[in-house]
């Protein structure tokens, strides 16, 4: 079992139960899943692009990666319904916990200049969004063989109903938000 899923089970159900005063245990927020996704634009051009993105993606997370496609046409963009334009992973149980470890507990310091996550990226239902600029920040990674820099937006779903429950929540989760 994962040190965070761990810590969710003895320790942070009985402090959210507490603060919120629960009458159930199944009313405690818990994390429902994590999707990550990666936009790689230029993927119009270059299929390749799209191959590394994917590859990069598995090694960060563990998981195979599915290409997302298309749902409209774009002239502007030069896109057509249904081209593959980007890639994404959905983590549940323990490599979600595992991810999620790693996100806070390794990536997030990497970050240059980082003073915490945006206390107020969250949707009012109890998701919260993050975006990361490059792919770098994860160990898993090695700084030779990356072609291009590519951000990605990381999103935690949980079953929490509203953002001060969640943000409770990962704040338990040692989520360094910005003060």
């Amino acid at each position: 079992m994962s040190r965070l899923k761990e810590l969710y089970k003895n320790e942070i159900m009985d402090a959210m139960t507490k603060k919120f005063e629960y009458k159930n245990v199944m009313e405690v927020p818990k994390l429902d899943k994590i999707v990550i996704n990666m936009g790689v634009g230029e993927a119009k051009e270059n299929a390749k692009l799209l191959d590394a993105a994917i590859a990069d993606m598995e090694l960060i997370t563990g998981q195979k990666a599915i290409a997302t496609k298309a749902k409209k046409s774009v002239a502007n963009f030069k896109i057509r319904e249904g081209m593959p334009i980007g890639c994404k992973v959905t983590l549940r149980g323990e490599k979600m916990y595992e991810f999620a470890d790693r996100l806070i507990n390794l990536a997030l310091p990497r970050v240059r200049d980082f003073r915490g996550v945006n206390p107020n990226a969250f949707d009012g239902r109890g998701n919260y969004a993050l975006g990361i600029k490059e792919q770098l920040i994860f160990p898993e990674v090695e700084y030779d063989k990356v072609d291009k820099v590519r951000g990605m937006d990381i999103i935690f779903v949980t079953t929490a109903k509203t953002d001060e429950e969640a943000r409770e929540l990962l704040t338990q989760f040692n989520m360094p938000f910005a003060k």
